[in-house]
């Protein structure tokens, strides 16, 4: 497994946390990593500030991506199940999007002004 942080502080706390797993800790701007060549899923939450570009880079022709569950501003993931958004005639073809859970803003320390839902993609 690999869990990618761009706060130092945060990737150290990781680090520790799961110092007897295998787990590798990568300190990286996660919209800038290659991504692997061999099947992979992702599980992540990421800043809302940067989701649409992760986005791009994991649905990018080419991506070995099987599945990701992703903690997202609700009314982005509404726009991707719905197809509503820039480039999904071509990804559609390979991903089912669905509405996973929904967040509450008070499921999070501190709130966000939005409110949150997992997007589900899974390779069709």
């Amino acid at each position: 497994m690999i869990a990618v942080e761009l706060h130092p502080g945060r990737a150290d706390r990781l680090q520790q946390r799961f110092a007897d797993a295998p787990v590798t800790v990568v300190r990286a701007d996660a919209r800038e990593l290659r991504l692997p060549t061999r099947p992979f899923r992702v599980v992540s939450s990421p800043p809302y500030n940067v989701s649409a570009a992760l986005l791009k880079l994991l649905l990018a022709r080419g991506s070995r991506m099987v599945s990701a569950d992703l903690v997202l501003q609700r009314q982005l993931v509404n726009r991707y199940v719905r197809g509503d958004v820039h480039g999904a005639n071509r990804w559609l073809r390979s991903y089912q999007p669905a509405v996973g859970l929904r967040l509450p803003r008070k499921a999070f320390t501190p709130p966000p002004h939005v409110d949150s839902a997992v997007l589900v993609l899974r390779r069709a």
